[in-house]
């Protein structure tokens, strides 16, 4: 059996806590990262890269590590501050700190957890303060102490609620009572199984096979008026270019008898082909060499023979083009394509649907804009967003029921799973 290797991040007691949760789960190794301050998380994300999947105990780290995370497009978990660990929290300080839940100053991530704790309550939270910091640009503990320093000194509080380890410390230090969120067991079980969900997914996306056929188009118009020796030229340069290609891809060119040229890969290739969907180089390179047409088909298969098939069909579909094309025929069947041809869409006019009609945040909304423009707006299912995002198929399904609701995305189609089971839908944005 192979073992996930999870990177946890967290102070000793919470990385201490955690591995008692997990001592009878066989199927995972863990290799914990301990900082004492938040600020050393993002130097710490450099040691953990031999790690198939990255855990955040806390928010305030993982917000300091955001920017590095983002730019390895690394697949990182955080385990939720939400309602249900401020629901335990409230349980905590009035059942064991005999603490009554008014006059009260809470920071916390997103204030909507906060307002619905309340509402579910049914407590009026006037004399409650709330801090979001999901907002701020850079997260600072200072303003944060001094936003609840502050309305203690002015008499409107009598004790503090912090989701952050520095915070509590340096009320602490300043007499002010204060306690510190607890994250509950449910919390980190659940942020376990989204490791898992990420780190199989991804596996299984390392496993995809990659086939490619390349052909010159109109191979029998170009003997008939350039000669055979014209042609051969072409196929040479033609292979010496693909030669190319298949190193830098981690591939294997081959030739067949149909005058055309073979690819296999696996991870490689598939991350260069899904990285160019606007602008696939390769046809303009051969283009530029050549001075003629090409017709490339690539195909995605959990087998050999199925990623050969699908390449197969994938060229067919270049046929309806008159200039060079590209297409692609994933593991599921759907042809994506052309590739390298940019399928314009108001970027501005997304941003607005997403944040007013399916009430995204600017930071998911930001995400979702590049990864249309990424994928060429081609159509989606939730486990294209499920992969790009590097969150569980669960997660996935939300953020699209957000965008149907919204009326941002409309069902385009079907795909065909490779496994048996029900056809799941594509989308497209709605505009």
């Amino acid at each position: 059996m192979v073992k996930i290797k999870v990177a946890l991040f967290g102070r000793s007691e919470l990385v201490d806590r955690f591995q008692d949760y997990v001592t009878d789960q066989h199927d995972i190794e863990v290799i914990p990262f301990i900082y004492r301050k938040a600020s050393e998380a993002a130097d710490l994300i450099e040691k953990a890269f031999m790690c198939d999947v990255y855990l955040f105990l806390e928010c305030f780290p993982y917000l300091h590590a955001q920017s590095k995370i983002k730019k390895k497009r690394l697949p990182a978990i955080q385990v939720a501050f939400d309602e249900y660990m401020i629901l335990t929290s409230f349980y905590h300080l009035k059942n064991k700190y005999h603490q009554q839940l008014h006059r009260l100053s809470i920071d916390v991530l997103d204030e909507i957890h906060v307002s619905e704790v309340l509402s579910e309550l049914n407590l009026a939270g006037d004399d409650i303060y709330t801090y979001s910091y999901k907002q701020d640009e850079e997260v600072n503990t200072s303003q944060i102490v001094n936003y609840h320093k502050q309305l203690f000194e002015e008499g409107k509080i009598d004790y503090v609620l912090t989701s952050l380890h520095e915070v509590e410390k340096s009320l602490k230090e300043h007499g002010i009572p204060t306690y510190q969120m607890v994250i509950p067991k449910r919390n980190m079980d659940r942020a376990m199984e989204e490791c898992k969900s990420i780190a199989t997914l991804n596996m299984s996306k390392s496993a995809q096979i990659v086939a490619g056929y390349i052909r010159i188009k109109d191979i029998v118009k170009v003997t008939e008026e350039k000669g055979d020796l014209y042609l051969k030229d072409l196929q040479f340069k033609l292979y010496q270019i693909l030669l190319k290609f298949g190193h830098k891809t981690f591939a294997s060119v081959l030739t067949n008898n149909e005058n055309q040229y073979v690819i296999f890969g696996t991870r490689g290739i598939l991350d260069h082909i899904t990285n160019h969907y606007r602008d696939f180089p390769l046809i303009k390179e051969i283009e530029n060499a050549l001075d003629a047409s090409v017709e490339i088909g690539f195909g995605l298969g959990l087998t050999a023979k199925q990623a050969e098939d699908h390449a197969k069909l994938a060229l067919g579909a270049c046929v309806q083009d008159s200039n060079s094309s590209c297409y692609i025929v994933n593991d599921r069947g759907e042809t994506i394509g052309p590739l390298g041809v940019k399928k314009h869409f108001d970027t501005s006019r997304l941003y607005q649907a997403l944040i007013h009609k399916a009430k995204l945040n600017n930071e998911l909304s930001y995400n979702f804009i590049d990864f249309v423009q990424l994928r060429n707006n081609e159509p989606f299912s939730s486990n294209d967003i499920a992969n790009y995002y590097r969150v569980t198929k669960r997660s996935a399904e939300r953020t699209v029921n957000k965008l149907l609701t919204g009326n941002v995305i409309k069902v385009v189609g079907e795909e065909k799973p490779y496994v048996k089971g029900r056809p799941r839908k594509l989308f497209q944005i709605n505009m």
